[in-house]
């Protein structure tokens, strides 16, 4: 059983809320911290506490570690305050923590240097350097309207006026894509569940449904595949670079950026599914009621 007993937190956003009910439905000591100023989040379980606090004051932010007794943190944080974390982790130093939990949530990052997913790694590397032990969790591609992963229920942010545009490759290229309540209730579980050997300093690759692009186009029965050059509209740039990026490989939740191939064991897309026996992994067709 793991010995983790009071969690932090860190972010209510699109992964943060679901994170934090799933660890208050488990009966967990769960705290959330947020900025000063943020306004108060809907959806919030009964009984947490919110505690605002500056994010770049890192002995404050012990402080509030120490008092609730915090034995993991749970950060995510936007992809675009990804460095945001630094003063987190000497905060978890000095506080005690006894495991971090930097945000990813979305593409495989390792071996990036660039943008967000060079971050991530910048992240990743801080914290061995100071000494905590983290777990990374991979569960797809990422998605730059919500920065914390292209989750089962944002494909549709793929789709323009009834197309799917692939930019390179022929459309065949494998994708992971996992739920959100997928994911938060699988961060929930083996954080209560799965001895502290498993998690420290590991990498957890999830995946809720493979498919290619051709895949999606033939479960979403009004969208068709078209290949093009390039794409307009708002976001393009990003949404160019990212279906570029996909078409390579990348999506895969097993991807290895250092090797550019797919991974194997424990480094297999979906590996880490088999730390939560008997779940029953939402499909596509199940979150969009096809």
């Amino acid at each position: 059983m793991s010995v983790y007993k009071s969690f932090a937190v860190v972010g209510g956003g699109h992964i943060g809320l679901p994170i934090l009910a799933a660890l208050a439905a488990k009966n967990a000591a769960v705290i959330l911290l947020s900025r000063p100023g943020t306004s108060t989040k809907t959806g919030i379980p009964s009984g947490v506490p919110v505690i605002q606090v500056d994010f770049s004051d890192a002995a404050a932010v012990a402080a509030v570690l120490k008092e609730h007794n915090v034995d993991v943190v749970v950060s995510t944080i936007s992809g675009t305050a990804i460095m945001a974390q630094k003063p987190l982790v000497d905060a978890a130093k000095l506080a005690g923590v006894k495991l971090f939990v930097p945000s990813e949530y979305g593409m495989a990052s390792n071996a990036h240097t660039a943008e967000v997913l060079g971050g991530q790694n910048t992240i990743a590397a801080y914290l061995k350097s100071a000494g905590v032990p983290s777990t990374r969790i991979y569960a797809g591609t990422k998605c730059g309207v919500i920065q914390v992963g292209l989750f089962t229920e944002f494909i549709p942010w793929l789709f323009e006026d009834g197309k799917l545009k692939v930019i390179r490759g022929k459309g065949d290229i494998p994708v992971s894509f996992t739920s959100i309540p997928d994911m938060s209730g699988f961060v929930a579980h083996v954080l209560t569940t799965v001895p502290p050997s498993e998690l420290e300093d590991r990498t957890l690759r999830l995946e809720g449904e493979r498919s290619s692009f051709n895949g999606l186009a033939a479960q979403f029965t009004n969208i068709s595949v078209e290949h093009v050059d390039s794409i307009a509209g708002e976001g393009a740039d990003f949404k160019a670079l990212l279906l570029q990026a996909l078409a390579t490989g990348p999506g895969s939740s097993g991807w290895d950026g250092a090797r550019k191939a797919e991974g194997t064991r424990n480094n297999a897309a979906g590996s880490a599914n088999a730390l939560s026996p008997g779940h029953q992994w939402q499909t596509i067709k199940q979150v969009h009621k096809l």
